[in-house]
């Protein structure tokens, strides 16, 4: 789905699922070609649902990253390959130390062509060889998207130190750095 404004700027939006949304955002704020990352909820049934509703686990949103990109610079293929290095695409219980429906993984397509390189991306993936288990990240159409609340947003800059402390602590940090060599 391309955008375009007033000024005939054009760009697309991609919706990924990756466990705590705090994590998810540094990936692609600082990738060129991103314009913005919006840190919220999809998926679930429950309108205008708050952080502490959603972490309840009973209103079945996942928390997820909203980027808006310019895909003449970053195609949508290029943001898959982003999400893919930040996740346990494993893991069917939740994230690292974040456990529930609200952890999961998932990548919510916004059309066709979106939802068809999501599939072909989950194929390479499995096929890599990378992991040991089934691939279990779902694809699903995206639905409607609510921003957290503000102290949520760009959490990474906000509160440098205790982003590096819940990274490491997670153990999403050995986890990357571990299975793709970086960080």
């Amino acid at each position: 789905m391309i955008l375009e404004n007033s000024t005939g700027e054009q760009t697309a939006l991609a919706t990924f699922a990756g466990g705590c949304f705090w994590c998810m955002v540094p990936p692609f704020a600082n990738t060129k070609g991103v314009k913005e990352v919006t840190a919220g909820y999809m998926g679930g049934f429950v309108r205008n649902p708050s952080y502490e509703r959603v972490c309840s686990g009973f209103t079945g949103h996942f928390e997820v990253v909203q980027i808006m990109y310019y895909p003449d610079l970053i195609s949508y293929r290029q943001l898959l390959e982003i999400f893919w290095k930040q996740i346990d695409p494993t893991d069917i219980g939740g994230q690292f130390y974040d456990r529930g429906q609200q952890y999961k993984t998932a990548i919510f397509y916004h059309n066709t062509e979106q939802k068809q390189l999501a599939e072909e991306s989950k194929a390479e993936i499995a096929n890599r060889g990378i992991f040991d288990k089934n691939i279990v990240t779902e694809i699903l159409e995206a639905s409607e998207f609510y921003p957290a609340e503000e102290y949520h947003q760009d959490y990474y800059i906000k509160n440098p130190e205790q982003f590096t402390m819940y990274k490491k602590g997670s153990g999403r940090a050995q986890f990357l750095r571990d299975t793709w060599k970086e960080v």
